[in-house]
């Protein structure tokens, strides 16, 4: 099946930074006031964990109060609705069609077919026609499904849901989360392949600077576009970490003049600093400047 991606979906995978993915929860609404400003790069609107069942309708209800209100200028948002099993999954869904949210986040996914049924239910909405899927990983299921998973209708994201796969696995998981490198690389390669964005799952220590910083430069060196958060107090370092450096920015540059300038002399490669420079590293040099400069749109 040939996959359906919206232009909008088509622009922001090109383009938009995702170097910050903060969580909020839908029955707050002064935490979804408060998010308006925080300088994230983009929201999930929470309906499922973060959300006790007894609040399940007030939150639906806040929630799209604030979604109709708007106000959250180009921060990208998805709502993470209840999967379709459960007794609120659906009742997420027809609540959301009038606010028509950039993207729906479901949970528990571990099949393609699972992605499908919720293509389906929003293929037969006009308030879904632009209406990306974002899924969670966080199900073993879903770690040995990843490549059919972020190949189905509409799926545009995958976020890691690390703190559920360490309980199904049964883990123990350390300071450098080596328990699950194998299902963290599998979700990179499989979102590469696919071409959609790969958000890396919390860290819990909200408090511990240090620590965060390390987990966020690891998951960089892995391939992820960014972090998902629980505290806003954890923005600057994700932003910081995922953002190319001043360093990365003036090497970029400078591989693409000198590549420019060897292919003008009619040379396949270029030298720059002792290095090789091929058409390979220049693809990388024009995502790292294209990257830093929807950054600084989207600060300014």
């Amino acid at each position: 099946m040939r996959k359906k991606i919206t232009k909008r979906c088509l622009m922001d995978k090109l383009s938009r930074p995702w170097r910050s993915v903060l969580y909020i929860p839908g029955d707050k609404p002064r935490a979804l006031d408060k998010a308006r400003g925080l300088p994230t790069d983009a929201i999930i609107f929470d309906l499922e964990d973060a959300v006790a069942p007894d609040a399940k309708d007030a939150a639906r209800a806040s929630l799209g109060q604030a979604l109709a209100q708007g106000g959250y200028g180009p921060r990208a948002g998805m709502v993470r609705i209840n999967d379709l099993g459960s007794p609120w999954g659906r009742a997420d869904l027809n609540a959301l069609s009038s606010a028509r949210p950039e993207a729906i986040l479901l949970p528990k996914v571990e099949t393609a077919e699972d992605v499908a049924a919720l293509a389906a239910l929003m293929d037969g909405s006009a308030g879904f026609s632009d209406t990306a899927i974002w899924v969670m990983m966080e199900t073993p299921a879903a770690i040995l499904n990843a490549g059919a998973i972020a190949s189905a209708p509409r799926v545009a994201g995958m976020v890691m849901g690390t703190n559920d796969l360490a309980k199904d696995l049964r883990c123990q998981v350390n300071a450098t989360r080596s328990a699950l490198q194998m299902t963290l690389q599998t979700c990179v390669v499989a979102a590469r392949a696919a071409g959609i964005v790969a958000v890396d799952g919390v860290y819990n220590a909200f408090r511990d600077d240090a620590g965060l910083t390390a987990e966020c430069a690891q998951g960089r060196a892995l391939g992820f576009d960014g972090k998902s958060l629980i505290h806003p107090a954890q923005l600057a370092i994700s932003n910081a970490a995922f953002a190319p450096s001043a360093d990365e920015i003036d090497l970029s540059r400078r591989q693409i003049e000198a590549f420019e300038e060897a292919q003008t002399a009619g040379q396949g490669v270029a030298v720059l600093d002792g290095r090789i420079v091929e058409a390979l590293h220049v693809q990388t040099a024009r995502r790292i400047i294209a990257q830093s400069e929807a950054i600084a749109a989207l600060e300014a």
